[in-house]
């Protein structure tokens, strides 16, 4: 990622954060947390940007989260006006600002976009509302309607087994499979996963640590269980390819090469990716009666993509 300018010490007095980012350069993940000046109602948002951004790096949310939240407030500044006082800030003036950016700029934003700038709204003024700054959150009644995309369509049960047994034959193709479908990681846990985050020491109930780089991966990490059949399935694949870091020591096109090639062996028409497999993990643990925050935990999701993840699951795993 790129490395962006040191914060601003303690004793400068409210230094635009903006005039020191050239655009599109996010900030550094890995600064460390500078001291901050005190804030209240008077502060402008130009003020607010370096508090909000320590307030995000100690949260449960992603480097891209992060990135996408600040680049939200910095498009809010320039709307209202960066030496605007937070304090003046109305709830018209948000709900202004989001049909502006949906209907009367140039560039036409999707509708994904538009509902994450919803979030980013609830999560600013929710923040400035917990720390005593506001009286309550403005953007917590904001609702701007987003089409559902359609639902992904699962493999079978006998798909998902023809698929497991066309897998055996690769080792490398067999694990890849175990930690989607039976551990529910993602494609760049999958990537970031390190040897030294499997434990075998009981062979019959392996883990593994899943924890995402960065200032909030202590509030990220999950331990993820396994069956004692991926014991076997991983002994095997670190003596055909001896990894010498990270487990996988390739590209995500790679993975998705892999993950095709066994699709093909096992004759399955459906478009299959990782993270459709991730998707019937979620749907086998719920018809299983794990609860929806159980799920959560299991799945690593912070609160923004959980809202909407869940409602998917649902209706997957229990249609109307």
């Amino acid at each position: 990622m790129n490395t962006g300018d040191k914060p601003p010490r303690d004793d400068v007095e409210q230094r635009s954060l903006f005039a020191q980012w050239p655009e599109p350069q996010p900030p550094a993940r890995d600064d460390p947390l500078a001291p901050l000046p005190p804030f209240d109602r008077g502060t402008t948002l130009d003020g607010l940007a370096l508090p909000y951004r320590n307030f995000l790096l100690l949260s449960d949310h992603t480097t891209h989260t992060i990135d996408c939240f600040l680049s939200d407030l910095r498009l809010l500044a320039r709307y209202l006006g960066h030496d605007t006082p937070v304090g003046t800030i109305q709830r018209k003036q948000l709900v202004d600002w989001l049909l502006f950016l949906k209907w009367g700029s140039d560039a036409k934003p999707a509708p994904k976009t538009v509902a994450r700038r919803v979030t980013f709204l609830k999560n600013f003024f929710g923040w400035l509302a917990q720390e005593g700054v506001l009286d309550d959150n403005l953007a917590e009644s904001i609702v701007l309607a987003r089409p559902q995309p359609p639902l992904p369509e699962l493999l079978f049960e006998a798909e998902l087994a023809r698929l497991v047994a066309a897998a055996a034959s690769d080792a490398r193709c067999h694990l890849l499979i175990m930690l989607t479908l039976e551990g529910g990681l993602k494609k760049e846990e999958i990537l970031a996963l390190t040897l030294d985050r499997v434990d075998l020491s009981d062979p019959a109930a392996p883990t593994v640590a899943v924890r995402l780089p960065g200032p909030t991966r202590h509030k990220r990490s999950r331990l993820v269980a396994f069956s004692s059949a991926f014991t076997p399935v991983f002994q095997r694949y670190l003596r055909l390819y001896q990894p010498q870091e990270r487990v996988f020591e390739c590209t995500d096109r790679n993975l998705t090469y892999i993950l095709g090639r066994a699709v093909k062996r096992a004759n399955i028409e459906k478009r299959v990716t990782l993270q459709l497999l991730r998707d019937c993990f979620a749907v086998r643990q719920l018809r299983a009666g794990v609860s929806l925050d159980d799920l959560r935990e299991k799945l690593g999701l912070a609160d923004e993509t959980w809202a909407e993840v869940q409602v998917k699951y649902r209706k997957l795993a229990f249609p109307v």
